[in-house]
């Protein structure tokens, strides 16, 4: 069995019993094709960027399940269908822990390197000393003074 993740986004004009309604219907299709739901999260009613159906905002939810290869395009033929879905995703949720983890060791690896890199504030930099030097050298004027008068 593979993970997915299903992101569902309902239509924003509906009540929330209709929207509950619909929501169960997509859980009832997972489960019709062979899927274990594993996680529903609700995010609410959020604007959408433009305008999607001429609807200016929808429900927001994902819902991670295990099914078989088959099961997605199976569940997405009959999703495509239902009238208040305005927009759906289903994507591979392969390694949710081994990605939670590696992110969290590249912030830990990260903050380490912070700490070590942070420069000594007794010290002046090296950039600080060479721009000194530059600013008190004397500009050199053009050594072709005739062709400014001309």
């Amino acid at each position: 069995m593979n993970k997915y993740e299903l992101a569902v986004v309902i239509n924003g004009k509906l009540d929330e019993d209709d929207k509950s309604a619909v929501l169960k219907k997509v859980q009832e299709l997972i489960e019709r094709f062979g899927g274990t739901i594993k996680n529903v999260d609700e995010w609410g009613k959020k604007r959408f960027a433009y305008e999607v159906h001429k609807k200016k905002d929808g429900y927001y939810n994902f819902i991670k399940f295990e099914a078989e290869a088959a099961a997605p395009g199976e569940i997405e033929k009959r999703i495509r269908i239902m009238e208040n879905v305005e927009r759906y995703l289903i994507v591979i949720d392969e390694h949710p822990d081994l990605i939670r983890k590696e992110t969290e060791a590249k912030a830990a690896a990260k903050s380490e390197e912070q700490e070590l890199a942070e420069p000594v504030e007794d010290e002046p930099k090296p950039e600080e000393e060479n721009t000194a030097e530059v600013e008190d050298s004397p500009e050199e004027e053009p050594a072709d003074d005739s062709a400014k008068a001309e």
